[in-house]
């Protein structure tokens, strides 16, 4: 069917208005709404199992209440500010250990001949084949006093006693790391695999080491993998909730946690959304670096 001049104008591009209309419908339906739901429970007073409504109308006077304790509350209480400060902290440093190790692992995934790279893909999307409920809690049987590590060490002699693992801020890390790799190590992977070798092998004509060219040249150019690949493991790290519960102690308590509680034990869901509200406007932060530096990169390669 041909679109001619007769054709309305709202008519014509429809095409590009759906697929771009589609996505934001999404994003409408199944976060903007559901997040001021969450929002309007977090700023009205509960009255029973009800909240009250933000605007009331009352003698030809409109009222707008909106309660703002649980937000200064959250910023004067202790607890709340050491829980949000261990989730940035564990969240970061599981976001550089998965960047230490899945660095050289894209690495040698995009340098290793081609047609190794679909198995190599196999390998790092293989865990993704099974329960992510069940790969956590089998690190229990693996951490555990009586598990497999511990019975490995004491066969060899190296330990006279089980060490305690299990339950500590080092068997959260190791679950955080073994779940949150693959995420580091597929956009740093697609980044590399990308990236014209003709540049290293002229910065090696120049006279640069290979130590040098890799500072100079490799490390700059997978810039945006390396920055896709922390935010996919930064974001969701903040607010986890399943590790730290299964693996974690009472020194790894975290603000998913926290949130939990707070639902679900407490049946404060007024706290419990300014909680959740707080804990997205952290996450908007990297986000809002991660969109930065994004658009940046994408200047540069449009100018070139």
């Amino acid at each position: 069917m041909r679109v001619g001049a007769a054709t309305p104008r709202w008519l014509q591009g429809w095409g590009r208005h759906v697929v771009i209309g589609l996505p934001y419908l999404f994003l409408v339906l199944f976060f903007s709404a559901p997040f001021l739901v969450v929002l309007r429970i977090s700023v009205s007073e509960a009255i029973g199992v009800r909240f009250q409504d933000l605007l009331s109308w009352d003698e030809s006077t409109l009222t707008l209440r909106l309660k703002f304790a649980n937000y200064l509350f959250l910023t004067t209480d202790p607890v709340y500010i050491l829980t949000y400060l261990r989730s940035i902290g564990f969240a970061s440093l599981n976001t550089v250990i998965c960047l230490a190790i899945g660095y050289p692992f894209a690495y040698f995934m995009a340098r290793s001949p081609a047609a190794w790279r679909p198995a190599l893909l196999m390998l790092v999307s293989l865990p993704f084949w099974t329960s992510y409920l069940l790969r956590v809690y089998a690190w229990k049987g693996l951490l555990d006093d009586n598990g497999i590590v511990n019975n490995l060490l004491l066969w060899l002699h190296l330990i006279d006693a089980p060490v305690r693992m299990m339950h500590t801020a080092f068997s959260m890390m190791v679950g955080m790391v073994y779940t949150y790799l693959p995420f580091m190590i597929l956009p740093v992977y697609a980044n590399l695999v990308k990236m014209d070798v003709r540049l290293l092998e002229a910065a090696a004509d120049l006279g640069s080491t290979p130590f040098r060219t890799f500072r100079l040249v490799t490390v700059p150019l997978s810039t945006p993998g390396i920055i896709a690949g922390s935010m996919l493991v930064l974001i969701p790290s903040i607010g986890e909730y399943v590790i730290p519960e299964l693996l974690g102690g009472t020194s790894t308590y975290m603000i998913g946690q926290v949130l939990w509680d707070e639902f679900f034990k407490n049946i404060d869901w007024s706290m419990a959304s300014a909680v959740a509200v707080s804990m997205v406007v952290l996450i908007l932060i990297p986000l809002a670096v991660f969109n930065h530096y994004q658009t940046r990169g994408a200047g540069r390669g449009s100018g070139a």
